[in-house]
């Protein structure tokens, strides 16, 4: 399994694109995560990041998308971000990817005004589609669990239950490890996973709000969580770390390092090999 770190860690220490993907492969990982938005980002950009990662020898495993609109009330909007979703899909294929790393939203008005069930089912219609739209480019669509309260996607019986719904090939889970702790997700439940997810995030978090932190931080014990994800059979897949905002931005190296290294060792008391 690679082991890889998203890109967004640098971004929010305020470094160049160029810098932080130079600095992921001096420190050692394996692959990269983008956290960018082709929506908001140039020609130039774009190809700086192609060029960068090429350069450095990082690939590309996953582009991350929040997309919480795509399951709005108002059809104007769940057009505007399927469309943005499918530039995303792009984005991910000139990249040369492997997945959409997808962040679907909430319930609204606490499940009161629109029925719970028809926000389900607009997910569950538009994934199908967005599938299709990724198949095609030889692409899959990772789901991300939520830990919050109204998320659609905030356990795993939610997201077994969202995948078969779906019932596409493209369509997977992505396992965050912090996300699994603040939900209380006990470590087995991730059995029910196998055969359906792609991708693993990992960070520590201090049990009660969402926080991604270098693990050894926080209080998740990662162990048990990490002999599970093992036997999911996720050789060929990738592990990224991800940070939050550093509380010493001039520091991040020195974060992002210790996040490393913490992993590393990690991966290794369990068995999981790199590469």
């Amino acid at each position: 399994m690679k082991l890889g770190l998203i890109n967004s860690a640098w971004v929010q220490a305020g470094k160049g694109t160029a810098w932080g993907i130079r600095q992921t492969k001096a420190i050692g990982f394996d692959s990269i995560d983008i956290f960018a938005d082709p929506l908001e980002i140039d020609a130039k950009e774009r190809r700086l990041i192609r060029k960068e990662c090429n350069q450095a020898g990082l690939p590309v495993i996953s582009v991350a998308c929040v997309a919480v609109g795509l399951i709005d009330f108002n059809p104007s909007v769940q057009r505007f971000h399927w469309q943005r979703c499918k530039a995303y899909l792009d984005f991910c294929y000139e990249l040369e990817a492997r997945n959409l790393l997808l962040v679907l939203g909430e319930y609204i008005w606490e499940q009161q005004v629109i029925p719970p069930a028809e926000q389900w089912r607009t997910a569950v219609r538009h994934l199908q589609s967005l599938g299709d739209y990724a198949a095609d480019l030889g692409l899959q669509i990772a789901l991300e669990l939520e830990p919050f309260r109204l998320s659609l996607l905030n356990n795993v019986p939610n997201m077994v239950r969202f995948l078969d719904e779906v019932n596409h090939p493209a369509v997977r889970a992505n396992i965050d490890i912090s996300h699994l702790q603040l939900s209380g997700t006990k470590p087995e439940e991730l059995r029910a996973l196998k055969g359906k997810a792609i991708h693993v995030h990992i960070s520590d978090c201090d049990g009660k709000v969402h926080g991604d932190l270098p693990p050894g931080r926080g209080v998740v014990p990662f162990e048990p969580y990490l002999r599970e994800i093992a036997a999911l059979g996720l050789e060929d897949g990738a592990m990224s770390i991800e940070l939050e905002y550093s509380p010493e931005p001039d520091k991040i190296v020195e974060w992002v390092e210790e996040a490393y290294v913490a992993t590393d060792r990690l991966m290794r008391q369990v068995g999981i090999p790199r590469g």
